[in-house]
């Protein structure tokens, strides 16, 4: 994946047209860009409800990641762990910011199991923002987005 320009992180608020982190135009491009490009190879032939996720991780780059599904639901991939799939595969373990899109009235949170992926890599004040193709955005802090995580500081005593 190309190492694209960091963007920073915005407020939890939801907005109208642009989609963007709550960064300046100029760094939340990279990532909306890389959400939206990702989501259009989304294989959705059952839900058709195609999503794109984007991460920056800590080191600036961006990795991508679509959803894929299968006939057998449970056996589907969300776009965000996709996203984090990629960036893990190329060494990397610290998400810096999140955002996710997609074709809906508002926008659409991660399920429970990718949130918890998502803490599972990203610091609790980590932005997440979730955007529609219309240009509407949320964004948030993960903590925001899993309050009371279970954490790896859960296991001490294992």
């Amino acid at each position: 994946m190309p190492r694209l320009h960091p963007a920073r992180a915005g407020r939890n608020v939801a907005e109208k047209a642009p989609c963007r982190s709550g960064a300046s135009p100029e760094t939340a491009m990279p990532l909306l860009q890389a959400a939206t490009a990702v989501r259009e190879n989304a294989y959705a032939p059952y839900s058709r409800f195609k999503v794109g996720a984007a991460i920056r991780s800590a080191s600036g780059a961006i990795y991508a990641g679509c959803n894929v599904e299968n006939v057998a639901y449970p056996e589907g991939t969300c776009a965000e762990a996709g996203a984090i799939a990629a960036m893990v595969a190329a060494g990397e373990t610290v998400i810096a910011e999140v955002l996710v899109i997609a074709d809906s009235p508002s926008p659409v949170p991660p399920c429970g199991g990718c949130r918890q992926k998502i803490a599972e890599f990203a610091p609790q004040d980590a932005r997440v923002t979730l955007c529609t193709t219309d240009g509407v955005s949320r964004t948030m802090t993960v903590a925001d987005l899993l309050p009371g995580v279970f954490s790896a500081a859960h296991m001490d005593r294992a």
